[in-house]
């Protein structure tokens, strides 16, 4: 972990395209770009596995077909539990081989169009895969091979979210990634409890009226002139000892604002 985690490192999420685009061919192309621009830069590329249910290109096949470097200390892979058993297989051992060496376990998203692991496949005795089932699959199928980060919600109850998040530590994480925080919050504080690398998300969107909806939180009309930049600056000071995740930066104008941060 000590060569790819350091205080102050960016992350950022990029999009695999859509299957339902009609530009696959100028899709491939932004994703190659917002990459080569990120490693350029030295943060970390973290590839998104069907954000919010949107049936998508897994990372493999983008990396596979836009022919992008796989540097395996500069890249992230989201995995989450929607995905047919031989797809998944198919999918872990292609990383395997290409080098992927960090992946974050997630339960995800799905739709009627996703397939959910069930218990059975992966040889478990439970009501559901969640990303701890997960973990242990991928730990017992590939030894030695990946890397494990996990999502933590500080927004949801916390006696069963810390719960779950010792849970995922006892099966194998080793980093975990908030949801997008504002400013500071208790709740990320209590993770550094945790002795194991910390990323806090930061919404990089001025639309911080998705995040309070998918977390049922009620804004002020304060908290709705929402700065991304102005909010970056006060995490990086509030949590100094944190990597940062940066969800939905712009990659021409904002990606110069975040560097000048640093300056």
């Amino acid at each position: 972990m000590n060569d790819w985690f350091e205080k102050g490192k960016y992350l950022v999420e990029i999009l695999t395209p859509k299957q339902a685009t009609e530009d696959i061919e100028g899709d491939l192309q932004k994703f190659a770009d917002k990459y080569a621009a990120a490693l350029a830069l030295d943060f970390v590329v973290c590839i998104t596995d069907n954000p919010m249910g949107m049936l998508s290109f897994t990372a493999v096949e983008t990396i596979e077909a836009t022919g992008v470097p796989v540097n395996p200390e500069r890249l992230l892979v989201h995995l989450n539990t929607f995905h047919r058993k031989q797809d998944l297989d198919a999918m872990l051992r292609t990383m395997a081989d290409r080098g992927v060496k960090y992946l974050l376990a997630v339960s995800g998203d799905g739709t009627e169009r996703l397939h959910r692991l069930e218990p059975d496949e992966l040889g478990y005795e439970a009501n559901n895969i969640t990303s701890v089932e997960l973990i242990r699959y991928i730990r017992r199928e590939f030894p030695g091979v990946f890397t494990f980060g996990v999502a933590f919600n500080h927004y949801e109850p916390q006696e069963s979210e810390r719960e779950k998040m010792r849970r995922k530590l006892d099966a194998g994480a080793a980093f975990v990634i908030t949801q997008p925080v504002i400013k500071r919050h208790d709740n990320v504080d209590w993770l550094r409890s945790l002795g194991v690398p910390l990323i806090a998300e930061a919404w990089m969107s001025k639309r911080i009226d998705l995040v309070a909806e998918c977390v049922g939180y009620k804004l002020s009309e304060e908290e709705l002139r929402y700065d991304p930049i102005d909010n970056l600056r006060l995490l990086k000071a509030n949590y100094p000892d944190f990597g940062f995740y940066l969800a939905l930066l712009g990659m021409k104008k904002q990606v110069l604002e975040v560097k000048a941060l640093d300056s």
